[in-house]
């Protein structure tokens, strides 16, 4: 029987809260494949960056569209976040599912792009016009041709996420036993993919 620990002999290689923390088990592939199904049943996230003397901002966004482990939004340029990327081109896009407990957090690099990207008109689907307004001058309507209408894109370099493995019931169970009994809860699994791996992935999209 393995000797009980002591207060001091607890690091982060032996605390059984964060020593298998994380999955390195599945398959890479999976992983990502798990991922795209957690975010794409998600469409809304919370686009965060960072403004300069505040720090993190963050509003909530449709995805207009992902590219493999990157995220495409349509915003208008004239909105304060494109002042934040001046700055500071770091993003954190995060997406939760309170009914699974599901996360994912991602952290990449910005580049913005105006109207004259093509990839806007590839991209724009009906309704988004709902959040610029037909300004009734022929020109600012909303649409695709729309100048304020632009780019942003999130490129990945760093992604955590948490993929629940119980149901709602089993969840609370699973929690309540665990405080009872001094086990950490087993709910999920804990994953994390560098920028390695992304680049992989991202080879593998393109």
């Amino acid at each position: 029987m393995p000797k009980p620990l002591t207060k001091e002999d607890v690091d982060t290689k032996t605390d059984p809260s964060v020593a298998t923390q994380w999955d390195e088990s599945t398959p890479k592939n999976e992983q990502f494949n798990e991922l795209y199904s957690i975010v794409d049943g998600m469409k809304s996230s919370l686009l965060t960056t960072i403004r300069p003397n505040v720090g993190p901002v963050s509003r909530s966004m449709a995805v207009a569209k992902r590219v493999g482990p990157d995220f495409l939004y349509l915003a208008n340029i004239h909105s304060e976040k494109f002042e934040d990327l001046k700055h500071d081109k770091t993003a954190q896009v995060t997406f939760q599912d309170t009914s699974t407990q599901n996360w994912v957090s991602i952290t990449g690099e910005c580049t913005t792009t105006d109207n004259a990207d093509p990839r806007i008109k590839q991209i724009y689907s009906k309704g988004v016009n709902a959040w610029f307004g037909d300004l009734g001058d022929g020109v600012h309507t909303g649409g695709p041709e729309d100048p304020r209408m632009a780019l942003i894109e999130v490129k990945a370099k760093y992604i955590t996420y948490w993929k629940s493995t119980s149901t709602s019931i089993g969840f609370i169970k699973e929690v309540a036993q665990a405080s009872l009994t001094g086990k950490v809860a087993d709910t999920g699994v804990n994953r994390r993919l560098v920028e390695k791996d992304i680049q992989s992935a991202r080879d593998e999209t393109s």
